[in-house]
Order: structure tokens, then sequence, then C-alpha cells
């Protein structure tokens, strides 16, 4: 096991799924840079996955990376990936990966709303259904689930994507409830809008979008970020089956204003 970053406590092993770009990115630059060794998942942008394998260990010589292609749309390519990493122990596991379709709900297409469900519903159980048992066996673990304020309140033509967030809000809520004797937690990440490239078939709406928001700004990757990194420190370890909204006010506030 490597050292972490000071030099001084032994790393973590965490796995962050969609971890080359966007939220992911700084997911995997926030663990690093808390001494945690990071395996991190990709699919389609393995030139940034590269870079960000180089920037980490440029920054962090000590610590230990790796990077795995893992289509989270195909049900064997993530059997072939957890029958890879089961026998390994990892810390955590940041199911941060997503894949949006926008409809309205009485002309979904049902290939297109499966597809949404599998990349961010069914994938993570998948990967938790590997991962957890060490987990509990170790009396040691952390889950964070990045979900969506979509989950918590309904928005038109998101039908789809909303409901595989809201599943994994109920499974995150399950599965907390039976590992919570074993010393794991598992939690619910619920971002507003976020600054990142997910965000730029909307670029026309931006400001409008941002008016409505309390705090009148989208976040910055790195402030979800932040809350997942401490969801896995040790300070953390009474938070579980916790929904978290990191949305600017967004869900407190009432969408009809004089």
């Amino acid at each position: 096991m490597a050292a972490a970053a000071d030099g001084k406590t032994p790393a973590r092993r965490v796995l962050v799924t969609g971890g080359a770009r966007g939220l992911g990115r700084a997911i995997v630059h926030a663990m690093a840079a808390s001494g945690h060794d990071v395996t991190f998942t990709y699919n389609a942008s393995p030139d940034k996955a590269e870079t960000t394998l180089e920037e980490l260990r440029t920054a962090y010589p000590n610590g230990a990376f790796e990077a795995h292609s893992v289509d989270l749309s195909d049900r064997g390519s993530i059997d072939e990936f957890v029958s890879l990493i089961e026998d390994e122990t990892f810390y955590g596991l940041v199911h941060n990966a997503g894949l949006t379709y926008d409809s309205l709900a009485a002309v979904m297409d049902q290939d297109r709303a499966e597809a949404a469900m599998q990349v961010n519903f069914w994938s993570m159980t998948r990967l938790a259904a590997g991962l957890v048992r060490r987990m509990t066996r170790a009396r040691s673990g952390r889950i964070v689930v990045i979900g969506s304020v979509i989950a918590l309140r309904g928005t038109i033509g998101n039908s789809a994507y909303g409901a595989s967030k809201a599943a994994l809000l109920g499974y995150v809520r399950t599965l907390a409830l039976e590992t919570a004797r074993r010393g794991v937690t598992v939690n619910f990440v619920a971002p507003g809008f976020i600054d990142t490239d997910m965000l730029a078939p909307y670029a026309d709406y931006h400001q409008h979008m941002e008016s409505q928001i309390p705090a009148g700004r989208f976040a910055a990757p790195e402030e979800i970020a932040n809350l997942v990194d401490f969801l896995m420190s040790p300070g953390a370890g009474y938070i579980t089956g916790a929904v978290l909204p990191v949305d600017g006010g967004l869900t407190a506030a009432i969408p009809v204003h004089r």
C-alpha cells in the first residue's frame, strides 16, 4: 500500500467512476490530495484519462493511480471490470459517471431511458456488489453516490434521468441501513447545476438558469468534490444514509416569485 501524500499515513484506495473529466476529474484530484490511492474509470475520453493520470503522478509521486476503460452501459464490460478488481480491497467507491437523456415523459424512448438507467443506476449496484463485502469484512468503508437535485424535485423533460437518480437514492438509503453496523457509510450527494461540459448543450439558457438559483451561479466542480472528500474522511464516520444537496439554495426555494 502506497504512502499518503504527506508520507506519514498509509493511503486508502478509492474507486471513482467517470473520473477523467468534469466533476469526476475534480473528485479524483481531491481524493489524491487527501492521500488516497485512486483508481478511476473512463469511457469516451481516453486522452483526458491519460492527462489526468499524468497530472496525478506528477503532483503525488508517492501515490498509486490507475485508469480503466469501462463502458458502464454494457453489462459485460462492467462484469469484466468487477472480476478484475473483486479480489482487491477498496476503502471507498464514488459513483460519479452519469448519462443524461432529456425527453417529455409521454414520448420517452424506452431504449434511451433504459441506457440512462443502466449507466446511472444498474452499474452502481453491480460495482457495489463487487466491493461492499470486503468493506464490511474490514468494518471500514465509504460509498458516495453523485445523484442530482432532480431526484428530489421534478423538472420538465427529465423523466428518465430523474427516475434513474431517484432509483439511486432509494438504493443508497437501503444499502446504508444494511451496512451501518459494519463500519460502512453510504451517502447521496445531490448537486444542482455544475459548470462542466455536461451543461454545454444548454449554453443559450445559462444566464436564465443562473438567475433562478438563489446563489446566482453554477457550482464549480471543486465545490462538489470537497464535500465528497469530507464524506471519505474519518470525520464523516457518523454520516450515513444522508441526502446532501449542493445546489446554491435551489431546492430550498419556492420556484414562484413575486
